[in-house]
């Protein structure tokens, strides 16, 4: 198991108790302690919930967090980010800014993403992924 980045919708799973995502959830962590998330994630799950105002997720959620590692974006991250979104332009499949900036951060920090999302992010070559709902 590689070092890996959390998508969104994987860690939506983990938080409805799935249970081939939390069964990976607890292997990864046994070998890198904390897991990572990108600002971005933090961001679409913080809004969601607000949005929701559901205050026990929220707390949480931010549990959650204060045990493992947000990743932000940087220069390279974004310039990475930027280069996949003119790929993906010139060939005719966009993809949204929000993913496209989640898989900047991925290649930048050399992180597998684990998403559910495979159809978007299969898209861009330079992105290895993982889908922890599976078996």
């Amino acid at each position: 198991m590689k070092p890996s980045l959390l998508d969104t919708d994987i860690l939506s799973l983990f938080f409805r108790n799935h249970p081939e995502v939390t069964s990976h959830f607890a292997s990864y962590l046994t070998l890198y302690k904390k897991m990572n998330i990108s600002i971005i994630t933090y961001y679409e799950i913080i809004s969601g919930l607000k949005h929701r105002d559901a205050h026990k997720k929220m707390a949480s959620f931010l549990d959650f967090v204060s045990k493992n590692k947000v990743l932000h974006l940087t220069e390279q991250s974004v310039t990475i980010s930027a280069e996949v979104y003119a790929e993906l332009r010139k060939e005719g499949k966009p993809l949204d800014d929000i993913d496209i900036l989640i898989a900047g951060i991925a290649v930048a920090n050399d992180l597998v993403l684990v998403t559910h999302n495979r159809n978007h992010f299969e898209r861009i070559r330079k992105l290895k992924i993982k889908d922890w709902s599976e078996t």
